[in-house]
């Protein structure tokens, strides 16, 4: 199980419910993080204090009472209005999981897993049900068939409540923006090793000028923000797996351990061993 509560930033996680983890922010006015996105579906519900959350493209403002749904890959951006306190929680899904239980309910996408078009929620009934759910995460009392079980009873309604967009590329459909889901899925696969732009720009017959472009267009970074931002999510897992922070530094292709910890806090807005250890102040 995880580390104790702390003041500030609580990261929940249990060993026999592997496909979920929790992060409780109780103080984020200094949480702020660069643009990035999850390998996980991520949802959470707005505490307290307000701050700008981006996400395809839209800027909006979130309250106490919103909910901000990202599907896997979105790239986002969330932050404390300057001045304002900001509190909230993020679950951070495994779409594994997740589409094995659209499957049950056939709401999956052909057998696979089916996005959702909604991106912010202010509906009262869907944040009381998630907050409902991150404290029985959290609740030491509650065990794991009763966790589990509160899982599927919440994510079993979230498809009833939010409209599902279905398809696997998010309803791209120009060519160029084809052709960066395949940049981006190639370096997903590479992303430990060298890659230069030159390679991803032969990969889809562009100039590397005229791909830096569409890819940002497409995914809001660049082809190398989202090569470091891919690093980063592998580091996470590994870390969360026990691996010493030097060796997966190394193995997920960042030149030493201190440039990793700068990255790392800049997207996780938390150290390696703070999320490592499950806590940060």
């Amino acid at each position: 199980m995880a580390a104790p509560n702390t003041r500030n930033q609580h990261f929940w996680r249990d060993d026999a419910l592997p496909f979920v983890e929790l992060r409780r922010v109780a103080d984020g006015h200094a949480v702020c993080y660069e643009r990035h996105s999850h390998d996980t579906f991520s949802i959470g519900t707005v505490n307290g204090g307000h701050s700008t959350y981006w996400n395809r493209g839209k800027t909006h403002e979130t309250q106490a009472g919103s909910v901000v749904i990202l599907n896997p890959e979105d790239v986002h951006g969330c932050n404390p209005v300057k001045g304002a306190d900001w509190c909230y929680d993020m679950l951070f899904v495994d779409p594994g999981w997740l589409l094995d239980l659209q499957i049950e309910i056939d709401a999956d996408a052909a057998g696979k897993f089916a996005m959702f078009s909604d991106t912010i929620s202010h509906n009262p009934r869907l944040y009381n049900g998630l907050a409902d759910l991150a404290d029985t995460l959290i609740n030491p009392d509650i065990d794991v068939l009763g966790k589990e079980t509160a899982m599927v009873s919440f994510f079993g309604d979230l498809h009833v409540q939010l409209d599902l967009r279905g398809d696997l590329d998010g309803g791209i459909g120009s060519v160029n923006d084809r052709k960066m889901i395949r940049v981006a899925d190639y370096i997903r696969t590479h992303y430990d090793e060298n890659i230069s732009l030159d390679a991803l720009a032969g990969l889809v017959g562009y100039s590397r000028s005229y791909l830096v472009r569409a890819f940002k267009k497409t995914f809001g970074m660049t082809p190398y923000a989202y090569l470091i931002n891919c690093r980063v999510q592998r580091a996470r897992h590994a870390l969360r797996r026990g691996e010493k922070i030097v060796d997966v530094a190394l193995e997920t292709g960042f030149a030493d351990q201190a440039h990793f910890q700068r990255i790392f806090k800049r997207l996780m807005a938390t150290t390696p061993r703070q999320y490592a250890r499950g806590k940060a102040a």
